[in-house]
């Protein structure tokens, strides 16, 4: 009697998982010393910069044959832009979800955290070393942020059910601390998504996370 083989296998979504592929929004507008971004609620809301309308149109030739079963945005702008070409080939009406929408950065929002960072500020050198969002002046908490992401994550999940995939488009922050909550690791270990990337998580029956890939910019080769 042949001895049994077993072989390996790609992954496949165990029964009654749900997995939601992260997109980060294309590149937005480029921040201008003493030219804030329009704000919403607090935060910056550019638009897309026309190299962010482009990538949008990769992510969406890229996902457009894997059978989605929902989309998810955030409330700002940059989002539901990215989310347009996507949702049009497949004829799916974006989910806004308030908690998904990026970290908030008190006094420096609406771009000047961007500048800040380019030119070395060193309170915001700090942040980044300390990995803490609230050495920003008035900037959310690191605790307070977790919280919202994963009730944002937990409502996507609890919107698309089971055995299904689904994509959400946000902010790079975002997708930073989902994926330190699914690894345990350090709080600003994945904050470097590029804009365009996808990100897959899986969340497991019992509601345990699993971080299948992250920053995937395949489909970006020809837009660079």
């Amino acid at each position: 009697m042949a001895a049994r083989a077993y072989h390996q296998r790609g992954f496949t979504l165990p029964p009654g998982a749900t997995e939601i592929v992260l997109v980060r929004h294309g590149a937005s507008q480029p921040a201008v010393p003493g030219e804030p971004f329009p704000l919403l609620d607090g935060h910056g809301n550019p638009a897309l910069a026309p190299e962010g309308e482009e990538q949008a149109i990769y992510v969406a030739e890229r996902l457009a044959t894997e059978g989605l079963a929902g989309l998810f945005i955030t409330p700002l702008r940059r989002t539901a832009q990215t989310a347009e070409p996507l949702a049009a080939v497949l004829g799916l009406e974006p989910v806004v979800v308030p908690d998904l929408r990026e970290v908030f950065l008190g006094e420096w929002d609406g771009g000047e955290f961007r500048i800040r960072m380019a030119e070395g500020d060193p309170i915001a050198i700090q942040a980044v070393i300390e990995e803490r969002w609230e050495l920003i002046p008035g900037a959310e908490t690191t605790e307070g942020f977790a919280l919202r992401v994963r009730a944002g994550i937990e409502a996507v999940a609890a919107a698309a059910g089971p055995d299904v995939t689904v994509a959400a488009i946000v902010h790079g922050g975002v997708i930073g601390e989902v994926c330190r909550q699914a690894t345990e690791s350090r709080p600003f270990a994945f904050i470097h998504a590029d804009n365009g990337s996808l990100t897959r998580l899986v969340i497991l029956p019992g509601g345990r996370w699993l971080l299948r890939s992250f920053n995937d910019t395949a489909h970006l080769a020809s837009a660079a």
